[in-house]
């Protein structure tokens, strides 16, 4: 029985409880809580039903929680209940309702952990998105990881989701390369406000080569063809640096395209017409106040220049146009005045907020020798995701950068991810279903099949505590996507991971010397099957590896 089942059947059971004292039936909530607790000989499960809804239904709660109990103990599949505490209510499964978890792993595989609640939902999924100007640094890194494995946990919740990187070719940023890349080629000094970095020489030396009189162009001519060139040049190896890393994207927008479109134009006369948008000191405002931003924000500036809030305005109706549900943004640590202005400019052209969602994510700092990585000379002022795969490979690269909450700021120790150790928390995950694969190769060359008729076999408390952790898999999932936070299925791997390990140490799978294979020893390779494909399962929706063999 998974925790979302037996909270269905415990609030079942609490309806009919109220109803026979002939109590407020509506005061019942729609979900029973329920947890693991931390001491396993508190129960295998706890729900505090009573404590919240004791005193609204003027009971003492831990009188309730004895007639709850009571109920919970006589029910199908629930071995016992016990009051703890001021209202708790300690639940222990019966072996056969526990183990019917094992049986739905193994005969849903691959499509364990997958549920319906997003279906119907189109999610636009916008990440990275960085500038084509250099090569993406350990911020980009980071949300890389993070949005792609986010899409997944999304699809794996029924959502249609469409990955999206924002081309950012238009506005100063790309003067600045351009004008960097001619420098460069010309033998000149890097301009003050310039990129620098060997990527610069490298690109500039193409650009060169791909259009051999370009030094001899002049003026305006010759910067828009190392502008031309140098942009599409970069966002290859951006491209291909992502594919190396296991983040495709499905639709690439350039900024450029909102202007040349005249979609920008639509937006801005739109706002004019329904009153949004006014003029003040020879620019135009957006009324970004009106709907909960910190300040009105400029759209065209008084040089008759686009703002950038401009072309993200334009974006944002560019996505509901497309027929997306929601768009989410992930964005970086310097754009947190993003979530009021994107959500006022929404509200401003008559869409509803809620349809945006801005993720903010924190910085990356890189440890070796308990010391901060030295700066990347290729690029110049930045460590770059090559640099951070080149290290740990691409499965530590991403791990490590998925397992922590995007709120907090994290710090990379390199030395720990190059480790075969249990202290390295990828491998940590890799290794337990390497093992769980090596083990099932070792019973196929015994000639011994897992057998799921005798699950009930299955008492020892390591097993129970096993199960009990693959069950939690399906609301882990659920609850990333709710949350966006892929974190929790990192965190969850480790956990199912030290139960497997716990459980191997004091419960031997297979038959050794001269014992009998028996029906204990198939029970417990089921076990050990469901297992693995949980790990493969959440390995899968994080976009790393589950290797058969280490």
């Amino acid at each position: 029985m998974t925790p979302a089942a037996l909270a269905a059947l415990l609030r079942e059971i609490t309806l009919t409880v109220v109803t026979d004292r002939g109590l407020d039936i509506s005061l019942v909530p729609e979900t029973v809580v329920v947890e693991r607790p931390r001491n396993a000989d508190h129960g295998d499960y706890a729900t505090n039903i009573a404590l919240q809804l004791g005193k609204r239904l003027g009971v003492v709660p831990r009188e309730f929680a004895g007639w709850l109990a009571d109920a919970f103990a006589a029910a199908d599949g629930i071995d016992k209940a016990e009051v703890a505490g001021p209202g708790f209510v300690n639940v222990w499964l019966a072996a056969a309702a526990q183990n019917t978890v094992v049986d739905s792993v193994l005969a849903k595989g691959g499509e364990y952990g997958r549920g319906s609640e997003l279906s119907g939902t189109s999610i636009n999924l916008e990440f990275v998105s960085a500038n084509p100007t250099g090569p993406i640094h350990l911020g980009g890194t980071r949300w890389a990881a993070v949005g792609d494995a986010l899409g997944r946990v999304f699809a794996a919740r029924g959502a249609a989701v469409t990955r999206e990187y924002y081309f950012n070719d238009h506005g100063g940023q790309i003067d600045r390369f351009a004008r960097s890349l001619e420098a460069s080629a010309l033998g000149e000094p890097t301009p003050e406000d310039g990129y620098a970095g060997d990527y610069i020489a490298e690109i500039a030396g193409q650009v060169v080569a791909a259009v051999p009189g370009v030094l001899e162009q002049q003026g305006d001519e010759r910067r828009e063809t190392f502008r031309a060139q140098g942009v599409e040049l970069m966002f290859d190896q951006i491209k291909r640096s992502l594919h190396e890393f296991g983040t495709d994207f499905d639709v690439y927008t350039h900024e450029n395209s909102m202007f040349e479109s005249g979609l920008v134009d639509t937006c801005i006369e739109q706002l004019k017409a329904n009153g949004n948008l006014y003029e003040k000191d020879g620019a135009w405002w957006l009324r970004t106040t009106d709907f909960g931003d910190d300040k009105d924000r400029v759209v065209i500036k008084s040089d008759g220049e686009a703002a950038y809030i401009a072309g993200d305005i334009a974006y944002f109706r560019d996505k509901r146009n497309r027929g997306f549900d929601l768009c989410v943004y992930m964005l970086g640590a310097d754009h947190h005045g993003y979530i009021k202005r994107l959500k006022a400019a929404a509200a401003a052209l008559g869409d509803d907020p809620a349809t945006v969602e801005v993720l903010i994510g924190q910085m990356v700092n890189l440890v070796k020798d308990g010391k901060p990585v030295r700066m990347s000379k290729r690029a110049g002022n930045v460590i770059t995701m090559d640099d951070l795969v080149g290290a740990v490979g691409v499965d530590g690269a991403r791990y490590s950068l998925i397992r922590s909450s995007v709120d907090v700021n994290i710090d990379i120790d390199l030395d720990l991810l190059v480790k075969q150790s249990n202290d390295n928390p990828v491998y940590y995950v890799q290794y337990a279903h390497a093992r769980l694969s090596a083990l099932a190769r070792n019973a196929a060359e015994l000639g011994l099949g897992r057998s799921a008729d005798n699950l009930g076999l299955l008492d020892d408390p390591a097993e129970g505590d096993l199960i009990r952790t693959i069950g939690d898999f399906d609301e882990v999932v659920a609850t990333a996507a709710e949350l966006r936070e892929p974190h929790r299925v990192c965190r969850y791997l480790e956990s199912l991971a030290g139960a497997y390990h716990r459980f191997y140490a004091r419960c031997r799978v297979l038959p050794q010397g001269d014992e009998e294979a028996g029906d204990i020893h198939r029970a417990r390779l089921a076990l050990c099957e469901a297992t693995r494909q949980v790990l493969a399962n959440g390995l899968d929706l994080v976009g790393v590896s589950a290797p058969e063999r280490m």
